[in-house]
């Protein structure tokens, strides 16, 4: 059957997702409250698109050793296998175990807003996160080894993109 475009629709979302946030940039006039609703966007984006089996909300990560990251704008986590630790009144704290992706919105970029969202980021990437052997269909799954790495590539590229944002 003919009719759709992947590439309309697709350009048809973006358009809309960019006038929604642009609306929001000019018509409301509070910090705070510009950064809510613009959060609010993309938390809408990613719960309309992602599989049903993850959620997406503002939240504190804490891990195993009762570190518990900076408050992120937007946290991507398992909701299928992890139990949420604390839900109330807006507040959420996740496992670490659970986390897939972090984001920071921000309304604008200079280094200084990109040395914050680089920050509240390390606090999540920082956390320590266990791993059980997991059984299944095929067997016991070893538990994964954890990745140090990950915080070392997160400065390395905060660096570079410091140093883009700092030409503008």
């Amino acid at each position: 059957m003919r009719g759709w475009s992947l590439e309309k629709l697709l350009a048809g979302l973006h358009e809309e997702i960019s006038l929604r946030l642009e609306r929001s940039r000019a018509a409301i006039g509070h910090p705070v409250a510009k950064g809510d609703a613009t959060e609010g966007i993309w938390i809408e984006l990613l719960k309309n698109y992602l599989p049903e089996r993850y959620r997406v909300h503002r939240a504190f990560v804490i891990d195993s050793t009762d570190t518990t990251s900076q408050q992120i704008d937007i946290v991507i986590y398992d909701r299928q296998y992890t139990p949420l630790i604390f839900k109330q009144d807006g507040t959420l704290v996740i496992p670490a175990e659970s986390v897939y992706a972090v984001f920071e919105a921000k309304q604008s970029i200079d280094a200084d807003q990109l040395d914050y969202a680089a920050g509240k980021i390390a606090s999540v990437r920082a956390l320590c996160r266990t791993s059980l052997p997991i059984p299944s269909a095929g067997g016991m799954q070893p538990a994964k080894p954890r990745d140090t790495s990950l915080v070392a590539s997160s400065h390395s590229k905060a660096n570079g993109i410091r140093r883009w944002a700092a030409r503008y």
